[in-house]
C-alpha cells in the first residue's frame, strides 16, 4: 500500500511464490541504481536485507568496472565483495567464484565425491583425510572454514 501510494513510483508489480513476495516498480526519481546502470552496471538482482541493499550484477571490461566503482563511491558507501571473470563454466573456478582457498575447495570437493555428505555417510572424516594425504584435523578445519565461507556468502552473513 505504501509503494502504491508513493507519487515517485510509476507502476508497481507484486508477485508471491511460496510465501515470498517480490516487487517491481519504476521510480520517477533517479537513484543510485539508475546511476550505476548508466555507468554500465548490468543488474541481475537487487535485494534489501537488514537495511542494506545488495546488488548483484555484471560489468563488461575493466574500464566499465572502474566507472561503476567511481559512480558507486561518489553516491553511497559501497563495499565490493567479490570480482570474478565470467565465461564458460570451466573457466570460472569454485575457489575464485566463492572466495575459497584451493585447500578448502579441495577438501569440500573430495568430501562430496567420496560421499561424506550423504545420509548416511558413505565415508568418515578419517577416510577422506587419508585419501587427501592429510590429517583428520587438517581436513576438518579446511572443511569447516570452507563451509563457513560458502554459507556466509549464501546467507549474506558477516564472517
Amino acid at each position: 500500500a505504501a509503494l502504491e501510494a508513493d507519487d515517485r513510483i510509476r507502476y508497481l508489480y507484486r508477485a508471491a511464490v511460496d510465501g515470498r513476495h517480490s516487487y517491481r516498480c519504476l521510480s520517477l526519481q533517479r537513484s543510485v541504481v539508475h546511476e550505476l546502470v548508466s555507468a554500465g552496471f548490468v543488474v541481475e538482482s537487487l535485494r534489501y536485507q537488514r537495511g542494506d541493499a545488495l546488488l548483484t550484477g555484471a560489468v563488461v571490461g575493466q574500464e566499465i568496472l572502474q566507472a561503476v566503482m567511481e559512480t558507486a563511491g561518489g553516491t553511497v558507501g559501497v563495499e565490493l565483495e567479490r570480482v570474478y571473470a565470467l565465461g564458460p563454466e570451466e573457466d570460472s573456478t569454485v575457489p575464485e567464484r566463492w572466495d575459497l582457498t584451493p585447500a578448502q575447495a579441495d577438501a569440500i570437493e573430495t568430501a562430496v565425491e567420496m560421499g561424506y555428505f550423504t545420509v548416511p555417510r558413505a565415508v568418515t572424516a578419517s577416510e577422506v583425510a587419508d585419501a587427501m594425504g592429510i590429517s583428520k584435523t587438517a581436513f576438518l578445519e579446511r572443511l569447516r572454514r570452507g563451509q563457513n565461507a560458502l554459507f556466509s556468502q549464501v546467507f549474506d552473513v558477516e564472517r
